[in-house]
């Protein structure tokens, strides 16, 4: 008799489990759900725990309801000056109404894609009337601020509610960062021409500069070395005039063999003069005779 009751119960209970099954579900902390019946919403449960609904007839969907991440894909925008750009944006968000964001999109993918579309949407609307420069300027968060308040009056008939936009990317085509880089580099090797050019004009001026003082410096100094050897001629014609005026024999007689020193000279020294020229006087007897005699000295 067991055995037949065990054999009964067992059916009974697996079939009660598979009930249980099918009847009752857990909500988790990061989850909100909506009970469906047939595809009708019926019920919407945001808060975590152990719920039920009618098996085989209700069906559950669950949503997330944490903060959510879109990464947009990048979209070209050309700004008011006519200026085309890579813009790469993502987005964050969070399901707010459940059962208008079912009604709306249905799951998460297809959300995605809508709030794609509308955050480039709105990225085109709002970065199309300024110019680029204002993209790397201050100015840069206000804009981000609008375009996350438009893409958010727009997300909100989903269901959604938009945290931030924020750009990650913003590049310029690749023809374009090509040519700017083209004149960049050719703006840059203009100032380095112009650089140089100065630094050559500089260079020149302080060469002048320097070559004018040398010469001003070159000429005072010749100026002085001949004043100072105009005095010393002076100086020195000044003492063999006094030495003259105190012995004129002597000093005739000095001179001359400073003379006879300088010109006889080598042993190939030819002179031809006269026998009573005055070079000879001081040569031989004749010489000595014809000599002025020095003058006594004088008694004290």
């Amino acid at each position: 008799m067991g055995d037949k009751t065990l054999k009964f119960l067992a059916p009974l209970i697996a079939v009660l489990g598979f009930l249980g099954y099918l009847t009752f579900f857990t909500v988790t902390e990061v989850q909100q759900a909506i009970v469906l019946q047939f595809g009708d919403p019926k019920r919407i449960i945001q808060k975590a725990g152990l719920n039920f609904k009618i098996p085989v007839i209700q069906n559950v969907v669950f949503l997330d309801t944490r903060i959510l991440n879109l990464d947009a894909p990048p979209e070209e925008v050309i700004a008011s000056d006519q200026k085309r750009l890579i813009v790469d944006a993502f987005a964050r968000f969070k399901i707010k109404d459940p059962l208008q964001f079912y009604i709306s999109v249905g799951n998460e993918r297809v959300a995605r894609s809508r709030l794609s579309t509308i955050v480039n949407a709105r990225i085109r609307g709002v970065l199309g009337k300024e110019e680029l420069q204002t993209l790397v300027s201050k100015d840069r968060a206000r804009l981000m601020d609008q375009i996350t308040t438009d893409v958010n009056t727009e997300a909100s008939k989903l269901g959604i509610e938009i945290i931030d936009v924020r750009i990650k990317r913003a590049d310029l085509p690749q023809a374009n960062s090509e040519a700017i880089y083209r004149r960049m580099q050719t703006e840059r090797q203009r100032e380095a021409k112009e650089f140089r050019a100065e630094g050559a004009e500089i260079a020149q001026t302080v060469k002048s500069t320097a070559d004018k003082e040398v010469t001003i410096i070159l000429a005072e100094a010749n100026k002085k070395a001949q004043i100072l050897k105009g005095e010393g001629d002076g100086q020195r014609n000044k003492i063999f005039a006094n030495a003259f005026g105190k012995d004129p024999s002597f000093f005739s007689f000095y001179r001359s063999m400073q003379s006879y020193e300088k010109s006889l000279v080598g042993k190939d020294t030819s002179l031809i003069l006269s026998p009573d020229s005055d070079f000879f006087k001081y040569f031989g007897k004749s010489g000595a005779r014809n000599a002025p005699r020095p003058a006594a000295p004088k008694k004290q």
